[in-house]
Protein backbone atom coordinates (compact mmCIF):
# COMPACT_ATOMS: atom_id res chain seq x y z
CA UNK A 1 0.00 0.00 0.00
CA UNK A 2 1.57 2.90 -0.87
CA UNK A 3 1.49 5.54 1.85
CA UNK A 4 0.75 9.99 1.35
CA UNK A 5 4.04 10.95 0.76
CA UNK A 6 4.37 8.63 -2.15
CA UNK A 7 1.13 8.93 -3.59
CA UNK A 8 2.12 13.10 -3.56
CA UNK A 9 5.45 11.81 -5.79
CA UNK A 10 3.59 9.62 -7.87
CA UNK A 11 1.14 12.48 -9.18
CA UNK A 12 4.25 14.41 -10.98
CA UNK A 13 3.94 11.30 -13.35
CA UNK A 14 1.18 11.96 -14.43
CA UNK A 15 2.41 15.55 -15.61
CA UNK A 16 2.98 13.62 -19.46
CA UNK A 17 -0.35 11.96 -19.87
CA UNK A 18 -2.31 15.48 -18.97
CA UNK A 19 -0.14 17.26 -20.95
CA UNK A 20 -1.89 14.51 -23.76
CA UNK A 21 -5.13 15.70 -23.05
CA UNK A 22 -4.86 19.13 -22.76
CA UNK A 23 -3.02 18.67 -26.22
CA UNK A 24 -5.96 16.82 -27.45
CA UNK A 25 -8.00 19.88 -26.14
CA UNK A 26 -6.29 22.33 -27.91
CA UNK A 27 -6.84 20.77 -31.56
CA UNK A 28 -10.82 19.78 -30.98
CA UNK A 29 -10.22 23.87 -30.32
CA UNK A 30 -8.17 24.48 -33.06
CA UNK A 31 -10.47 22.66 -35.26
CA UNK A 32 -13.60 24.97 -34.37
CA UNK A 33 -11.44 27.85 -34.32
CA UNK A 34 -10.34 27.44 -38.11
CA UNK A 35 -14.02 26.74 -38.83
CA UNK A 36 -14.97 30.23 -37.47
CA UNK A 37 -12.56 31.80 -38.90
CA UNK A 38 -11.91 29.88 -42.79
CA UNK A 39 -15.30 28.15 -42.91
CA UNK A 40 -16.40 29.39 -46.15
CA UNK A 41 -13.01 28.66 -47.71
CA UNK A 42 -12.81 24.80 -46.01
CA UNK A 43 -16.45 24.16 -47.05
CA UNK A 44 -17.45 21.90 -49.94
CA UNK A 45 -21.35 21.47 -50.12
CA UNK A 46 -21.75 18.22 -51.24
CA UNK A 47 -25.46 17.39 -51.57
CA UNK A 48 -27.94 16.68 -48.56
CA UNK A 49 -28.67 13.27 -49.50
CA UNK A 50 -24.86 12.56 -49.30
CA UNK A 51 -23.72 14.48 -46.19
CA UNK A 52 -26.47 13.02 -44.24
CA UNK A 53 -25.59 9.34 -44.83
CA UNK A 54 -22.07 10.14 -43.82
CA UNK A 55 -23.43 12.14 -41.15
CA UNK A 56 -25.51 9.08 -40.02
CA UNK A 57 -22.43 6.65 -40.23
CA UNK A 58 -20.23 8.74 -38.16
CA UNK A 59 -22.60 9.04 -35.64
CA UNK A 60 -22.88 5.35 -35.10
CA UNK A 61 -19.19 5.25 -35.48
CA UNK A 62 -18.97 7.71 -32.60
CA UNK A 63 -21.39 5.55 -30.69
CA UNK A 64 -19.68 2.40 -31.06
CA UNK A 65 -16.45 4.24 -30.04
CA UNK A 66 -17.09 4.89 -26.54
CA UNK A 67 -17.53 1.21 -25.37
CA UNK A 68 -14.72 0.53 -27.42
CA UNK A 69 -12.71 2.78 -25.99
CA UNK A 70 -13.32 2.12 -22.49
CA UNK A 71 -13.45 -1.93 -23.44
CA UNK A 72 -9.19 -1.06 -24.86
CA UNK A 73 -8.82 0.74 -21.15
CA UNK A 74 -10.08 -1.66 -19.27
CA UNK A 75 -7.67 -4.01 -20.96
CA UNK A 76 -4.78 -2.09 -21.41
CA UNK A 77 -5.25 -1.12 -17.34
CA UNK A 78 -5.02 -4.81 -16.57
CA UNK A 79 -2.62 -5.37 -18.82
CA UNK A 80 -0.06 -2.76 -17.75
CA UNK A 81 -0.51 -4.66 -14.52
CA UNK A 82 0.25 -8.04 -15.10
CA UNK A 83 2.34 -8.13 -18.28
CA UNK A 84 6.03 -8.94 -17.78
CA UNK A 85 8.72 -6.63 -19.01
CA UNK A 86 10.67 -4.43 -17.93
CA UNK A 87 8.66 -1.09 -19.27
CA UNK A 88 7.94 1.08 -16.11
CA UNK A 89 4.68 1.89 -15.14
CA UNK A 90 4.85 5.40 -16.25
CA UNK A 91 5.38 4.67 -19.54
CA UNK A 92 2.62 1.87 -19.37
CA UNK A 93 -0.38 4.14 -18.24
CA UNK A 94 1.02 6.86 -20.69
CA UNK A 95 0.24 4.73 -23.76
CA UNK A 96 -2.82 3.61 -22.19
CA UNK A 97 -4.03 7.53 -21.65
CA UNK A 98 -2.53 8.02 -25.26
CA UNK A 99 -4.49 5.48 -27.23
CA UNK A 100 -7.63 6.36 -25.21
CA UNK A 101 -7.44 9.87 -25.68
CA UNK A 102 -6.62 9.12 -29.38
CA UNK A 103 -9.66 6.94 -30.10
CA UNK A 104 -12.12 9.67 -28.25
CA UNK A 105 -10.46 12.46 -30.67
CA UNK A 106 -11.10 10.80 -33.78
CA UNK A 107 -15.20 11.66 -32.45
CA UNK A 108 -14.17 15.27 -33.15
CA UNK A 109 -12.39 14.75 -36.07
CA UNK A 110 -15.62 13.18 -37.59
CA UNK A 111 -17.44 16.94 -36.52
CA UNK A 112 -14.37 18.97 -38.69
CA UNK A 113 -15.09 16.29 -41.86
CA UNK A 114 -18.57 17.20 -41.36
CA UNK A 115 -17.93 20.71 -41.76
CA UNK A 116 -15.41 20.42 -44.80
CA UNK A 117 -18.39 18.70 -46.17
CA UNK A 118 -21.07 21.34 -45.89
CA UNK A 119 -22.65 20.66 -42.42
CA UNK A 120 -23.35 23.32 -40.25
CA UNK A 121 -21.95 24.43 -36.94
CA UNK A 122 -24.38 22.42 -34.87
CA UNK A 123 -22.87 19.45 -36.58
CA UNK A 124 -18.94 20.36 -35.82
CA UNK A 125 -20.15 21.42 -31.49
CA UNK A 126 -22.17 17.82 -31.10
CA UNK A 127 -19.22 15.58 -32.26
CA UNK A 128 -16.66 17.99 -30.87
CA UNK A 129 -18.87 17.84 -27.39
CA UNK A 130 -18.83 14.22 -27.85
CA UNK A 131 -14.85 14.00 -27.98
CA UNK A 132 -14.51 16.68 -24.82
CA UNK A 133 -16.49 14.32 -23.00
CA UNK A 134 -14.53 11.65 -23.46
CA UNK A 135 -11.18 13.38 -23.13
CA UNK A 136 -12.90 14.28 -19.86
CA UNK A 137 -14.39 10.39 -19.06
CA UNK A 138 -10.86 8.67 -20.14
CA UNK A 139 -8.39 11.54 -18.56
CA UNK A 140 -5.60 9.98 -16.25
CA UNK A 141 -6.49 8.67 -13.26
CA UNK A 142 -4.64 9.01 -10.06
CA UNK A 143 -6.54 5.60 -8.65
CA UNK A 144 -5.17 3.92 -12.25
CA UNK A 145 -1.85 4.48 -12.09
CA UNK A 146 -1.25 3.83 -8.17
CA UNK A 147 -3.02 0.42 -8.90
CA UNK A 148 -0.40 -0.30 -11.99
CA UNK A 149 2.66 1.01 -9.59
CA UNK A 150 1.34 -1.33 -6.99
CA UNK A 151 0.81 -4.02 -9.35
CA UNK A 152 4.53 -3.88 -10.78
CA UNK A 153 5.97 -3.60 -7.09
CA UNK A 154 4.26 -6.43 -6.11
CA UNK A 155 5.55 -8.30 -9.06
CA UNK A 156 9.38 -7.10 -8.41
CA UNK A 157 8.86 -8.71 -4.84
CA UNK A 158 7.92 -12.19 -5.61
Amino acid sequence: MLGQVEREQLKSDLILPWIVVIMMLVMLAAAIMACHIAGGQLQQHLPHDQRELIRTILYAVAIATFPLTNLIRHIQLRLNQTMPGDKSAKNRYLLTVTVSAALIESVGIFGFVMFILGDDFNTLYIFTGLSALGLFLYRPKPDEYYDIVEARNAQKQE
